[in-house]
């Protein structure tokens, strides 16, 4: 086993807690080691980025990686982090939910490796769906007093009322033992001894490896936890949020172009971080491209790169490579030349994944405003008033030009006899196409 590990990851300033003798243990020999993924949605933001990447680098370390979808879980919802109760999902929505998220954990660990180490997936609801309550409350209940239970941070916050709580329901209570048992299981049936996750789950993580060491003696008795710290934003505001919500791993909720873009206009001092964290560069270059930024920040090297790397982990080099010829088209200084040299397929291409909208030919011909351009009859702008705001910011652009309020587009605007390119200040970029 390579020694370097966890020093790599304290390195990159993925880790938050661990437990004595974790380290010993991973030096020692292949270890097995799992991650649990809350179904909450059919598929996975970038907050899951993290525990995605831990349980890669996991492997490349030469351990066995395991990922838990909370199929059981799920039907509770874990009150780490959470101020109240949250909506229980039913079984068929919890169903899609599960299925989206193996579907998205399948494109970064090869499920159906032969690999001694290859990666394992697993749902929780395969091993919960019959315990029934008395036998959970003899043989797990027993192990765990309600003053231990009491003691986490998560229920600690809930019953004191801070951050505007509300109190906990003895559902979301019980939800710490479910996953500790989880661990439990795990360890016993696929020789499972770490459990790791980000932060907000030490509580539940620990009470996982006590529940193995109550119904373990001896050697059968070890468990290990490891935490990695909640990803911030130097700014105070949250880490994976864009104007339009999350950033999501599947295209079909954040196109490749938006999701490239968070990341190319990462702030410097975040993206000295996030190079760190969210790629798999090592130190040497990753040092090499920090001495280079401060060298020269306008150049936004690190910035580059970052956007490079994870995009191309998570989509792919070609995904990659078109999502950042419609940036550089996009925010060149000779955009209406460069525009007018692409044929309609290539102007597609280039704009593969930027919003786009509709206008009917006859609606178009009888003189569409900017404001229904923005609003009523694309829906780019959530309303009338946020594009009329917009307008009166001198945010809003047509063909790289700003317009006004009153500005009314027309024929002369149009690309290829068909497309008009809306943007609002330099993040955001809308693209109108007019119908036959």
């Amino acid at each position: 086993m390579t020694n370097a590990f966890v020093e790599d990851l304290r390195w990159r300033g993925m880790v938050h807690d661990i437990m004595p003798g974790t380290e010993d243990q991973l030096n020692k020999e292949m270890t097995t080691a799992y991650i649990g993924f809350d179904p909450t949605s059919d598929s996975l933001h970038i907050g899951s980025l993290v525990p995605i990447i831990l349980l890669v680098h996991l492997q490349r370390a030469g351990h066995k990686p395991m990922a838990l979808v909370g199929g059981a879980t799920g039907m509770i919802g874990d009150p780490s982090g959470k101020s109240d109760e949250r909506n229980l999902l039913d079984e068929v929505a919890l169903e899609k939910n599960v299925a989206g998220i193996k579907s998205v954990l399948s494109r970064f660990l090869d499920f159906d490796s032969t690999a001694k180490n290859a990666p394992v997936l697993v749902n929780n609801y395969e091993w919960m769906k019959n315990f029934t309550f008395i036998d959970f409350a003899r043989d797990v209940g027993k192990r765990i007093t309600v003053n231990y239970m009491m003691s986490k941070d998560s229920v600690k916050k809930r019953l004191s009322g801070e951050e505007g709580s509300v109190g906990m329901s003895f559902t979301e209570f019980t939800y710490q033992l479910i996953q500790g048992y989880d661990f439990y299981h795990l360890h016993k049936h696929h020789n499972v001894v770490l459990q790791m996750g980000g932060s907000d789950q030490w509580g539940n993580i620990t009470t996982g490896t006590e529940l193995v060491r109550r119904m373990n003696v001896g050697e059968e008795a070890k468990a290990y936890a490891m935490t990695c710290p909640l990803i911030t934003k130097a700014d105070g505001s949250k880490f994976g949020k864009s104007e339009g919500g999350n950033i999501w791993l599947d295209a079909d909720k954040t196109s490749v172009y938006q999701f490239y873009q968070f990341w190319l206009n990462t702030s410097d001092e975040d993206a000295e971080k996030y190079i760190k964290i969210f790629t798999f560069l090592d130190r040497k270059i990753i040092e090499h491209l920090i001495v280079e930024h401060h060298e020269a920040p306008h150049m936004r090297h690190l910035q580059k790169r970052l956007a490079e790397e994870v995009t191309t982990f998570v989509h792919s080099k070609e995904d990659f490579e078109n999502a950042e010829r419609a940036s550089n088209i996009l925010f060149s200084d000779s955009f209406k030349q460069d525009i007018k040299t692409l044929n309609e397929s290539m102007f597609l291409e280039v704009f593969e994944g930027v919003p786009l909208a509709e206008i009917s030919k006859a609606d178009f011909d009888e003189g569409v405003d900017m404001i229904a351009a923005l609003a009523a009859k694309t829906n780019f702008l959530n309303s009338n008033g946020e594009a009329r705001r917009a307008l009166k910011e001198n945010s809003i652009s047509v063909n790289k030009d700003k317009v006004a309020e009153d500005y009314v587009l027309s024929t002369e605007d149009l690309i290829n006899g068909k497309y008009i390119i809306l943007n609002r200040g330099k993040k955001s970029t809308y693209i109108v196409k007019v119908g036959s």
